[in-house]
């Protein structure tokens, strides 16, 4: 979860609020560890990438690649249900596209720093993402058909 002025931004353009009572939800960069591990331990192979559209403003976007705990680097989920407390994430930082994607409908059409960053998350969730929204319409979904 962010609590600086990337997380206000993406709780602000993914309009994260809650519907019933207006809370804020928590917000932070794509998690690919925890991305991997879900897919180890779920078995799917398979994966949704919604809201790629609130990422169109942000000049550096992150990924959260390891966990940082002490002196130590994980870049596996940690077993030790203790350690989940003392984590740090450690990011990598992909140049953002600056561009609009909601009207998009077609992977081609996708800016080359959205794509590279689509396949950035599949290459370290060992996942391959299926389809992409780029906004909250059935007709703002991208199937992955490359």
């Amino acid at each position: 979860e962010l609590f600086d002025d990337d997380g206000e931004k993406l709780r602000a353009e993914g309009s994260e609020f809650g519907a019933t009572t207006g809370r804020s939800r928590r917000c932070g960069w794509f998690d690919a560890v925890i991305a991997r591990y879900s897919a180890q331990v779920n078995g799917f192979d398979g994966f949704i990438i919604t809201k790629l559209d609130v990422l169109d403003n942000f000049a550096e976007i992150k990924i959260c690649t390891a966990y940082k705990v002490g002196d130590r680097i994980f870049d596996n989920f940690p077993v030790d249900g203790q350690q989940l407390d003392e984590i740090e994430p450690i990011y990598e930082s992909l140049p953002g596209w600056k561009q609009e994607t909601k009207n998009i409908r077609k992977w081609s059409d996708l800016p080359a720093n959205a794509k590279k960053y689509l396949s950035r998350l599949e290459e370290l969730s060992n996942v391959k993402i299926c389809m992409v929204s780029v906004g909250p319409s059935r007709e703002q979904n991208i199937m992955m058909d490359r």
